[in-house]
């Protein structure tokens, strides 16, 4: 089920599967993804597409300067109000909302992050002398930019998952053009599949697990890449939502490639995922390779990703130059005593095909 709403969120999305994946990923754990990228770089679209294919009640709004609490808490309840009671009237605003995407998330007013940080954490809207209990799964927050703020700082580390993104490559430019003119046929599953796999994260036995991801923050500490104590717990439902996605009842070595994704910047990624090599070389997810192989470069979700292209390539009859491009990709990643079986066999059906 989810490999299918990524694919299909995904259609004509260029370079973003990887988004997809990230927010799939963090709306099984109950966290929060902050995307970081300059405007036009498809940040909202993924995030809407994520949503039409959950089902959830979606909201979404572009903070401002000059935005009011009641654009996206709700207005005050002129009906409450006429019998002395003041109350916000919530209906179809972000507290009844199981999927959200806050566009320029830093530039909202200092009341508007207050009621959003107890919203965001603890699922919770304080409206007048009522608390309402938020249906929230994940909300997206998008910006240009990291704030610089330090003020801001207790709010930006609500965002548990770091994403970057960058325009699309030259080498790709045909594929966006081509992409921006398909519609994608997405198929909305029902929430209570999302929720049927994240009450599964939930009982996910991380023990065996919980040794190498202490080892694995202290390597980071050790490069000055400490994440709070808040990021270093939350983590582990990343890695239990890792594991959930991949059938597994018990965390493995395997499931904890979600590490990088907590690191706040897109520098300090990078010497994440460098420092912590010799760890993220077992990952593997059948259902999030391509994100899972960006953050690791693992050979086993490699495979997965080459296995994917390569069957699609069969499928099409795609151009013998792309073929020949496939083949140079698996040569250069795997010794031909390394390769998988079903790699290897794939190599020699695409193989046959060219003239």
């Amino acid at each position: 089920m989810i490999l299918d709403l990524v694919e299909q969120c995904s259609q004509g999305l260029v370079e973003r599967r990887t988004l997809v994946e990230a927010i799939v990923l963090a709306a099984v754990a109950g966290e929060h993804v902050l995307v970081i990228g300059p405007p036009g770089t498809a940040k909202s679209e993924a995030a809407r597409r994520v949503a039409r294919g959950l089902g959830g009640r979606y909201f979404e709004y572009l903070l401002g300067k000059f935005s009011e609490p009641s654009e996206l808490f709700g207005p005050v309840d002129l009906r409450k109000l006429k019998e002395g009671v003041l109350e916000t009237a919530t209906e179809g605003m972000l507290p009844e909302a199981e999927i959200a995407f806050l566009d320029e998330v830093f530039a909202g007013s200092t009341a508007i992050l207050n009621s959003l940080l107890t919203l965001l954490n603890e699922r919770v809207f304080r409206r007048g002398s009522t608390r309402l209990q938020c249906p929230l799964r994940v909300c997206i927050g998008a910006s240009n930019a990291l704030p610089e703020d330090e003020s801001l700082a207790a709010f930006a580390d609500r965002f548990l998952v770091r994403c970057f993104v960058e325009p699309v490559s030259d080498s790709q430019l045909e594929h966006l053009l081509a992409g921006g003119r398909q519609q994608p046929n997405i198929e909305a599953c029902q929430l209570s599949d999302l929720d049927e796999i994240s009450r599964r994260a939930r009982q996910v036995d991380l023990s065996e697990v919980q040794p190498l991801l202490a080892n694995a923050l202290r390597r980071l500490r050790k490069e000055g890449l400490g994440l709070s104590d808040r990021r270093s717990v939350r983590v582990q439902n990343l890695v239990a939502a890792a594991a959930a996605l991949a059938d597994r009842d018990i965390a493995s070595q395997a499931d904890l490639w979600p590490l990088a994704l907590a690191v706040p910047t897109a520098g300090e990624q990078q010497t994440a995922r460098q420092c912590l090599e010799q760890v993220l070389a077992e990952s593997d997810n059948p259902s999030l390779f391509r994100l899972a192989e960006e953050v690791s470069a693992s050979q086993k979700v490699r495979a997965r990703r080459l296995l994917e292209v390569g069957q699609a390539m069969l499928a099409e009859e795609a151009d013998p130059l792309r073929v020949e491009g496939l083949l140079r990709d698996i040569d250069a990643h795997f010794a031909p005593d390394h390769l998988p079986l079903e790699l290897a066999q794939l190599r020699a059906q695409l193989k046959a095909t060219l003239p």
